[in-house]
Order: structure tokens, then sequence, then C-alpha cells
């Protein structure tokens, strides 16, 4: 099948975490020719559309959300409620199943991407079409928590949660007994066995498992997977978007010019995260007390309506032009690539992972969800190219702890830090390449037409 015959849709869980990287794999696809149906709320339209390279081949279908009882009214991304009501947030995903089928029905595509919407296969086994669940989370998470050989109940307890289930390929990118009070979603029982019941039943019921990862890191994890659910297991690579044609705006490049290359500190947690107000000020110590120059891109904490009325007293007049701490979006990838940058403070969500791996940037995590937190153990205890803060014992990440990461990374003289940093110069070589990433794009699509062209297909 020519890939300019290819039609797939993409129904992603109603999250911008979900959305954006469903979308970047939309345009790798449509720059092969594929038509690509993307299904998502009618209100996130307007902040995707630029993201959309080929709007030839992509083509968005809005669903009008459902309200549920518990929800905020007009609520439709988990960018609206607290990771409390997500579990209310995936009843109104349910929904939205009949306007699905009817678009799903109209359309035909050959193949449906999904993740949450657990009910896909049952609607592309109606249409003789095939349904591909595309993880956006690491494959260590998923093949520690969500595979058959292990079962997850409101009755699991905390010590059999964090055990490896059998044949799981790794001693060391696991959770920490200590740190499973700091962990968002860990100790809520019902989350967790509504999570695994939901994601398990469509990594069981598709056609094949795809994901954003590739052999070079996560091949022992994809193995494991394809082995635990006896059916092909495709990886993407990391599918990064092109570098914006655009030039960094003056007010960050006039600021970041001000210092030496490779002094400067990013610290960006992404937009899912917000942190309380008395653990945003320890981190604005720590960043004080490295002694680095450091441009910080953070929510504001709760409680909260500006960055600035959360910041430490007398911290600005202390710091003067030497720190700038942002409350709003920043652009990211122009960013990392600004030479003054020299260190990436991150929370490890999956895409900036893999933002920080293709930077020349040393690499520090503080994670706070369960998939950062694997994804943090692999870049530390497996790939050996960041280093980790520790948290004290009330779960905490003290100004010292922070403060002894960054000069540790930063320090030219430190042997960890130029380890690290070794690792992590030798991955990015390999990742940086656009050759790299378009061949593993490439063998993607041959590995998905040879899905759809196999007998009984």
């Amino acid at each position: 099948m020519a890939t300019s015959k290819l039609h797939v849709a993409m129904f992603p869980w109603l999250a911008f975490g979900h959305f954006i990287p469903y979308l970047h794999l939309s345009n790798k696809l449509a720059e092969r020719g594929v038509k690509v149906s993307f299904l998502l709320p009618k209100g996130a339209l307007t902040k995707l559309q630029q993201l959309n390279h080929h709007p030839k081949l992509i083509h968005f279908f809005p669903l009008v959300i459902p309200h549920v009882d518990g929800l905020p009214p007009g609520a439709e991304t988990a960018s609206d409620v607290p990771f409390s009501l997500h579990q209310l947030l995936a009843s109104a995903l349910d929904k939205t199943r009949d306007q699905v089928e009817t678009i799903l029905t109209s359309l035909k595509p050959d193949i449906v991407f999904f993740d949450f919407g657990r009910w896909i296969p049952e609607i592309t086994r109606q249409l003789g079409t095939k349904s591909f669940y595309y993880s956006v989370i690491n494959a260590c998470t998923l093949s520690f928590f969500r595979v058959p050989a292990r079962r997850i109940t409101v009755e699991t307890t905390m010590e059999e949660l964090i055990q490896p289930p059998p044949g799981y390929p790794s001693n060391t990118v696991k959770i920490k007994h200590n740190e499973t009070p700091h962990i968002a979603g860990l100790n809520d029982p019902r989350l967790g066995a509504f999570l695994h019941e939901r994601l398990t039943t469509g990594l069981r019921e598709c056609d094949a498992i795809a994901l954003r990862s590739c052999q070079e890191i996560e091949g022992a994890y994809s193995d494991y997977l394809a082995q635990q659910y006896s059916k092909p297991v495709l990886l993407t690579g990391p599918v990064l978007p092109e570098t914006p044609a655009t030039q960094l705006e003056e007010k960050w490049d006039k600021w970041l010019n001000k210092f030496e290359p490779g002094s400067v500190v990013y610290c960006a947690f992404g937009s899912q995260i917000t942190l309380q107000k008395e653990q945003f000020q320890e981190l604005m110590l720590g960043f004080e007390l490295s002694g680095c120059p450091f441009l910080v891109a953070l929510t504001p904490p709760h409680g909260c309506s500006t960055i600035e009325e959360a910041l430490p007293e007398g911290f600005k007049e202390r710091i003067g032009e030497r720190g700038w701490v942002h409350g709003g979006w920043v652009p990211q990838t122009l960013i990392l690539k600004h030479p003054s940058i020299g260190c990436f403070v991150s929370h490890c969500g999956f895409g900036s992972m893999w933002e920080s791996l293709v930077s020349d940037c040393q690499i520090v995590l503080i994670p706070f969800l369960l998939d950062q937190v694997m994804g943090t153990r692999l870049m530390v205890e497996e790939l050996k190219v960041a280093i980790e803060v520790e948290r004290g014992e009330d779960g905490m990440i003290g100004k010292k702890a922070l403060s002894k990461a960054i000069q540790l990374v930063m320090d030219n003289e430190s042997e960890l830090g130029n380890s690290v940093k070794n690792n992590h110069i030798n991955l990015k070589n390999i990742f940086s390449s656009k050759d790299w990433q378009d061949k593993k794009i490439d063998s993607f699509v041959q590995d998905v037409q040879f899905i759809l062209e196999s007998p009984g297909a």
C-alpha cells in the first residue's frame, strides 16, 4: 500500500500532553503522504491549528465533550480539572463514543491510533479496520504497571504495587520504597485500579502497540511488552518536531546573551505541574544558592495568581539581573538551543526528556508523576546521562539538595558531572541526527504497511 493511499485517524486522551505528541506523529506521517483525521475537543482546536504543518493532509474533527456531574461546566481537557477529577474526565471521553463512531464510520480510516478510548478496537473490528495503541509515555512505565503479568485492584497494597512484574527487564528502573507518598496519584487505589483496567484493556484489544521510543534506549521494555501482549510493538523514535525557523524573541535573546556560554540554568516542569508555594520558594532559594545565572519558567504555585507574589521575601533584590522567573509559556526548544544555556532542570516528562537528550545541556531531574519517576530512573540509572535531585524525608526538594545537584553537573572538575556529560554527548550525537530520526519514522511506516498487508489484515 503506497503511503499516499494510507489514511489514519488519531484519537488521543483529552490532554495537551497527548494531543501534541499525536500531532507531531501526524506531521511526520503527513510528510510521507499519509492522510490524517484528528479527533479532538472543540475547544482545543484553536490551540493546535498552528502546530498542523500539513493542513491539506491533516484534518481536524472537533468533538463536543458532554458534561459529567462533578466536572466544572465546560471542562474539555485535563488542563481544566485537577488530577483527582481525571476519572470523571474519562467518563466524559466515553460519552463521545457515538460521535467518534459516526465520524469513523464515515471516514473508514485504515488505522485508528488511540490510548484512553478502550472501546476503539471494538469499533474498528466492526469497520474492518485496525486499531493501534499509541503510548505517549515511556515503555518502562507501561512494562512496570500496565501488563497482564500483574493485576492492580483497589485492594492492591503499596508494597505489592512497587514490586516489578515477573520478567520485568530492569533492577534499577523502578519505584523506591521511601518515595511512594510523594508521587502524585500513586496513593489513590481507586485511580490506580481504574487506570490499570482502562489502559490494559486497550493494550489487550488493539491490533498493535506503537511507542514513542527506540531500541537504543528502551529495546528491552518494548520486547517485554511484545511478549506480554503477544502482538507487534512498533517504535516511532522520538518524533521530535522541526526546530522552529523563527528566531528567539529579543527579550529572551538579549538577556541570555549577557552570560557566558554554557553558564545559565534553565528550569521548566511543563503545564501540568503546579507546585505548593512552600516547595516553589524552596526551589527559588536553591537556584539562588547555586550561584549560577538562571531562567525559570513555572506556573504560579497554588494559591498565587502571579509568580511575583510567590517569590521569597527579598529574592528579587538579592538576585537582580542574575535570575529571571517567568510565570507563562516560553519557547523551550529555542531556549535550549541558546549557547548560554548549560543545564536543564526538568520534570522528565517524555517530551522534555527527548528535548534534553538532543540538547547540549547537562540534565538535572525532579520528577513528580509516575511516568516521570520511571523516566528519571531510566535516564539516571541505565543511560547515566543525568542526575536526580534527592528529596527529603518529607518529600520536599530542599534548596541545598537542588543547589548541590546543579553545582555537581556545572563543575568542570566534577567526576560525576563529566561522566554524565560524556554519556549524554554520545547519545546526543545519535538522536539529534535528522537522518536517524527520519529512518525511525520510515521504518515505522514500513512496519505499519506490513501489518495492513499481512494475510487476514
